[in-house]
């Protein structure tokens, strides 16, 4: 891919100024790639990159990715990020040091981070500041303004472009129409696994250096926020974070569609066995639990013994057990 993939001719548009930009302008209806307001430029330089993770985040918002395949080409607007500090970061994959899953991390800025979570998604980062920091910014969300019918169909999970090359047959445009249709364009990539889906941006991404601007995986800058920040950028804390909860790390394009709401993090906890309850007074099979009262759990009387062991026996020590618990 080349800057004229994304020039402002292809795209129609204007550079934004600080009286025109607000949130509605942000929005689905009005940022697309036929409206007025974005000015696409050159990729941006590693040392945009190699600042601080902190001064880097809210600089990225208004800015495009875009990613292309052999399917074609995606871009978007991106709406909200989170930054990461790596080492002095609880809630940063690089915290515990480096790992053949975060090497990425650790090397020189400008390049993307790609990890696959909950055993389905893949989120996307950017890795900042000088190497060996491992500092990096994940991309929450963006807005699609070109390829939206591609990228629905990759989120529809069609046949062929959930695929790691994100290839797909000849007329998907077409027919992704009915699933478009019901979709807002301001939600596509709304969230960083959408985001990823929505641009076909999984593993084999890992380590692409999106500062090439020949590359099929490229970050330009885009609408000029400067002067405007205060207006239109928010923070506040990251999403589901449990270590560093109260660094409000997050930014994002307020009053965007895509941005997400925000959740604390929540402990998981593991279903406690069951299982069928045995006849009282008869001993018990190994492994199997049997009558009310299985143990380790007080306050019922019965218990499953071992081969040979008198469930009376054991029966007494649970009730002995519960008594002392009360």
């Amino acid at each position: 891919m080349n800057a004229e993939s994304l020039n402002a001719e292809s795209l129609n548009a204007e550079s934004l100024n600080a009286e025109s930009l607000n949130a509605e302008s942000l929005n689905a209806e009005s940022l697309n790639a036929e409206s007025p307001g974005l000015h696409v430029l050159a990729s941006l330089p590693r040392e945009f990159y190699a600042r601080p993770v902190l001064e880097v985040a809210p600089d990225l918002l208004g800015c495009v990715i875009s990613h292309e395949t052999q399917a074609g080409l995606v871009a978007a607007t991106i709406v909200e990020v989170e930054a990461y500090a790596g080492a002095v970061d609880p809630a940063s994959h690089a915290f515990r040091g480096k790992t053949a899953r975060n090497a990425v991390m650790f090397g020189e800025p400008g390049y993307a981070y790609v990890y696959f979570t909950y055993g389905m998604h893949y989120c996307m980062n950017l890795v900042c500041q000088p190497a060996g920091e491992a500092a990096a910014v994940l991309l929450r969300a963006g807005q699609v303004i070109k390829g939206a019918d591609l990228a629905a169909a990759r989120r529809a999970g069609r046949a062929g472009l959930a695929g790691r090359a994100g290839l797909g047959p000849a007329g998907v445009g077409e027919r992704a129409g009915a699933e478009r249709a019901g979709r807002s364009a301001g939600r596509l990539a709304s969230g960083p696994a959408r985001l990823c889906q929505a641009l076909g941006i999984d593993r084999a991404q890992n380590g692409a250096d999106v500062c090439d601007p020949d590359g099929p995986l490229t970050v330009r800058s885009g609408l000029d926020l400067a002067g405007t920040k205060h207006e239109l950028i928010a923070r506040g804390p990251r999403v589901g974070v449990r270590d560093g909860a109260q660094e409000h790390w997050r930014f994002w394009i307020d009053g965007h569609d895509a941005v997400s709401a925000y959740r604390p993090h929540v402990p998981r906890h593991r279903a406690a066995a069951s299982g069928a309850a045995g006849a009282p007074g008869t001993s018990g099979t190994p492994g199997t639990p049997g009558t009310p009262g299985t143990p380790g759990t007080p306050g019922t009387p019965g218990t499953s013994g071992a081969p040979g062991t008198s469930a009376t026996t054991t029966s007494r020590t649970a009730a002995s057990r519960a008594r002392s618990v009360r």
